[in-house]
């Protein structure tokens, strides 16, 4: 019985997101862009990315993302539906890397392209129009030089990750773990707890890591803390702060918002690796446009990463980059 009825409720979710979800309006060019989540800062700036690129270029970009980052199939309905729409094209952050393969074959093969943001979808290289992201091996490298460097090379070390199946993050964890090997004196103590798709469940999970690091005394164990993503960073943060160790372990987070900037003026965050998603949002929509024109698009745009501390934050380039200007193209002022 319970199997129906889950059936049931699925199909009721396909129905209402066919029926009161964004479709296309007039004859312009329509790209729908597909996030993982719309909750976090990342993806808002990503969202007004996109919408710069569509009043530049006069097309319609429909904006459709489920509440949370973890719920791979509401988002295959999500991208089932925009081929069902008919839309132009389609700008994905696949929540999966194996499990929207098939959807996204799927929308190929009916002729709507398909660019992929952020995060790999693993085996889909020659189905994809373009693939637009942060080196994000890279930035989980850099994170992991500068965190052991920052500790002299040596010291205990921990590694808060994200969630299974997203690539984005665990190319930066893996990247995190090479830079690691080239100082012996430091030891990853842990890197096998993940923080999930929100910022509740990550404080969670730091909290537990922290306990378990915890001596006798109330001292913290650890001397250094990674972690691999907004929320990731942000329930770190919020977990070292209740138990008054903000500040006194070095902490490398990864991404930007409002609440880690003011971490890192409070000296509670030593560094961000910090990504650009608003061009990440504007570069994918350009480009699909270009190909909808006729017109060679790269297999591959880097979008960029910088390494952030407490004195860059107000530098013109780094404000930019810390705290675009979301409500502007987002119309919420």
């Amino acid at each position: 019985m319970r199997r129906y009825i889950k059936g049931f409720i699925i199909i009721l979710t396909l129905l209402f997101t066919m029926s009161c979800g964004q479709q296309k309006s007039d004859d312009r060019i329509t790209v729908s862009v597909i996030p993982k989540g719309t909750s976090h800062v990342f993806w808002q700036s990503i969202h007004a990315g996109a919408v710069k690129a569509a009043k530049e270029l006069n097309i319609e970009v429909l904006w459709v993302g489920t509440a949370v980052e973890d719920d791979r199939q509401q988002q295959i309905m999500l991208v089932d539906n925009q081929v069902i729409n008919q839309v132009d094209g389609i700008v994905l952050a696949p929540s999966d890397d194996v499990a929207l393969f098939r959807p996204v074959k799927d929308a190929v093969k009916k002729g709507i392209p398909v660019i992929i943001i952020d995060s790999e979808l693993k085996n889909a290289g020659d189905v994809l129009t373009s693939f637009v992201a942060t080196d994000n091996y890279k930035g989980g490298f850099i994170a992991g030089t500068k965190l052991c460097e920052s500790l002299d090379g040596k010291g205990d070390v921990v590694m808060l990750r994200y969630a299974e199946g997203s690539a984005s993050t665990e190319k930066r964890e893996s990247g995190f773990m090479e830079a690691v090997k080239a100082f012996p004196e430091i030891n990853v103590v842990s890197d096998e707890q993940r923080g999930g798709a929100t910022k509740a469940t990550a404080q969670a999970a730091a909290e537990n890591l922290l306990l378990r690091f915890k001596d006798s005394d109330g001292n913290l164990t650890v001397d250094g803390i990674y972690c691999v993503n907004e929320s990731t960073t942000y329930g770190m943060l919020q977990a070292l702060r209740r138990h008054r160790f903000a500040g006194k372990v070095r902490f490398i987070g990864f991404d930007s918002a409002d609440a880690l900037v003011e971490g890192m003026r409070n000296d509670e965050i030593n560094g961000l690796i910090v990504q650009n998603p608003f061009k990440m949002g504007y570069e994918s929509v350009t480009a699909m446009v270009r190909h909808l024109n006729g017109e060679a698009v790269e297999k591959r745009i880097d979008t960029g990463v910088t390494f952030v501390t407490k004195a860059d934050i107000d530098r013109p380039d780094i404000k930019e980059l810390l705290s675009p200007d979301i409500e502007k193209w987002l119309n919420q002022k």
